[in-house]
Formats: structure tokens, sequence, C-alpha cells
């Protein structure tokens, strides 16, 4: 049983929330993986590019759901993130996304081969489907606290549809939030679909 999460400080959400996700068994994972799927016919249109992500451990989603992406005739590009010689996150270089490519990268994540294009090829993105361990009503973020979004969203256009994939649970009334973080404009999760969180 997933335990509800009551914590208000980021430190304290994260764990929370990164140990409902780790005590989730494996098929109410992939169950809740599929169903994300389901939603993306009413999320992307063909010819749309589309920023993704592939998920590592307990994240929603799947590589399917990349697949998904593609069958519906979008162009997905993946991050790439990489830390200065300090340290400190840079905004995400983005790869495109060919099915059977994905290669081990930093921090135990996944993703394409070179070549990469520049932080700036966010701009071009219609869609921007956002790793988040929770979101709230009014589309603040709840991320694991590296900085790479943040670092990048901020050049994506304005027109762009910002959506934090989450599981149900996580679709929170209200977080803790910072002037610099980026608002996403909708989530989405499995069992309510694209959540439009601009009021």
């Amino acid at each position: 049983m997933v335990e509800p999460v009551s914590p208000t400080s980021k430190p304290q959400l994260r764990a929370a929330l990164l140990q409902n996700r780790r005590s989730l068994p494996r098929d109410v994972h992939d169950a809740e993986a599929k169903a994300l799927c389901d939603w993306l016919s009413g999320l992307v249109v063909a010819g749309q590019t589309v920023c993704a992500y592939v998920p590592v451990g307990s994240e929603p989603g799947s590589i399917g759901l990349l697949d998904t992406l593609l069958d519906l005739g979008a162009t997905v590009l993946l991050p790439v993130a990489r830390n200065d010689a300090d340290g400190s996150p840079r905004p995400l270089q983005w790869g495109r996304y060919r099915p059977g490519t994905l290669v081990r990268a930093e921090f135990g994540l996944r993703e394409p081969p070179p070549p990469w294009l520049p932080p700036d090829a966010v701009g071009d993105a219609d869609v921007i489907l956002v790793p988040a361990l929770a979101v709230d009503r009014s589309g603040a973020r709840l991320g694991r606290g590296a900085g790479f979004y943040d670092r990048t969203l901020g050049l994506a256009a304005p027109s762009v549809r910002l959506v934090a994939v989450v599981r149900d649970d996580e679709l929170l009334d209200e977080l803790p939030a910072e002037p610099h973080d980026v608002a996403m404009t909708h989530a989405l999760t499995p069992a309510r679909g694209v959540v439009d969180l601009r009021g």
C-alpha cells in the first residue's frame, strides 16, 4: 500500500515520494506505463517534436512510451545530461531517439549516441515530457533537485506544452516552489490522462 505524502520541505517530500515509488509492485508500474501510452494520441500529433526522457528505476513511463510517440509520427528528442568541470549541471543537450540505439550514460541514465543537438534545440519542441516526483495544481514541479531541467526549460518556446509525467497520487494540491522554478502547463497521469494545470 502506497503511503500518503504529507511532508512540506522539498527534501522530505523527495524522500517520501521516492520511497513510495520504490515500494510499487512491478506489475503496477508496468500497467501504469501502458496506460500513459494510451493517452498520448490526445497530446501529440504527427509532425510535432517531443522532448521526452528515458525512465530509470521506478520513474513513470517506459521505452514503449517513446515508441508510441514515434508511431504517432512525432520526432522524439531525448536529454543528454552533463556537469561542468565544477560539478554544476549544464543545460541539457538533446539526441534523436532511434529504437535500439540507446547507450549507458552518466548518472545511471540511458541516452542516444552522438551527434547531439545543443540545449537551444528544446526551443523547437511542441511538447516536453518532464520527469517529476510530483506536480501541483498550479504547475509547480518537484524534481530530483539536480537542476538540469531548471537550466533548460527557460530555453523552450512560450507556446510549448510542459507536461510533468507522474503517478496519479503525485498530482498534489500544493508544493513548495522557488521563484526560478518553471511552471508545468499540464500533467500526464495513468488514470487521469492529460490534466491542464493552467487554471
